[in-house]
């Protein structure tokens, strides 16, 4: 017999981690979660963002733990699993999140700024999953999501520049289904998200360039908006997406397809 509806996309029960959480389309998706009933584990850089917004879903009646972390640093990322151990007693979700970017032609790339993308959006990813997969192997399940971008599909001749950026999106695809490969007989599904353009305080920038030339390449003709990837978080993160692994779901108004 097949599962209600209701069912195959309740996360009740279920516990969360979301890195970059306590803004834009990360507390997006963690609202998402959230309300179809997972609790959460909120970790970002900047306590003046993740206070205000785990007081704030707190108050909004959802089960949230905050906790600041650099996810390139693996002992506060070890940290942030086992207090999500300890306060929820399991980690069932990662959304890896976290993320920057630095605009600039490839000649004139600084090595630093290069470094610093690779390792926030790409080490920190796998840190990540390193992490809280050991903890799912122990149970046999989990749902892991990594935020990539279209950018690591495609380029433009005529820019935005972002080298570090698209190449660290792309090598979140490998990861994506290197541990979907391995852990997936241990009940671990990985998948990713790569949203297009959507308004937020990372993209704004490359928007504000460009959006007259994205909005002519986009069969939707808009830039997205930041609640639109909430749908696509719950899904991959519940039983719904139970025979889906290793894939990616592009999320931008049809602007690859064209």
């Amino acid at each position: 017999m097949t599962a209600h509806i209701k069912e195959l996309f309740d996360l009740s029960g279920r516990v969360a981690i979301v890195t970059g959480g306590s803004r834009g389309l990360g507390r997006e998706m963690a609202e998402g979660l959230a309300e179809a009933g997972a609790s959460l584990m909120l970790c970002a850089r900047r306590e003046e963002w993740l206070t205000p917004t785990v007081k704030e879903m707190r108050e909004g009646g959802f089960k949230v733990e905050g906790m600041l972390c650099d996810v390139v640093n693996q002992e506060q990322v070890q940290a942030v699993v086992d207090k999500t151990v300890d306060a929820f007693g399991k980690v069932d979700i990662l959304i890896n999140n976290a993320g920057i970017s630095w605009g600039e032609r490839p000649e004139k790339m600084p090595l630093d700024k290069w470094q610093k993308v690779i390792d926030i959006n790409l080490t920190g990813a796998f840190l990540f999953a390193q992490a809280a997969g050991r903890e799912m192997l122990k149970r046999e399940y989990g749902r892991i999501i990594n935020v990539a971008s279209v950018s690591g599909l495609r380029s433009s001749a005529d820019g935005p520049h972002y080298v570090g950026y698209a190449a660290s999106k792309a090598g979140l695809f490998g990861l994506t289904r290197e541990l979907a490969a391995s852990w997936g007989r241990q009940g671990i599904r990985v998948n990713a998200i790569a949203p297009g353009f959507f308004h937020s305080r990372l993209a704004d920038a490359a928007i504000e360039y460009a959006e007259p030339s994205i909005k002519a390449r986009n069969p939707i003709a808009r830039v997205g908006d930041a609640g639109e990837l909430k749908g696509v978080a719950v899904f991959l993160a519940a039983d719904a997406s139970n025979y889906i692994t290793g894939q990616t779901i592009v999320v931008d108004g049809g602007g690859t397809i064209v």
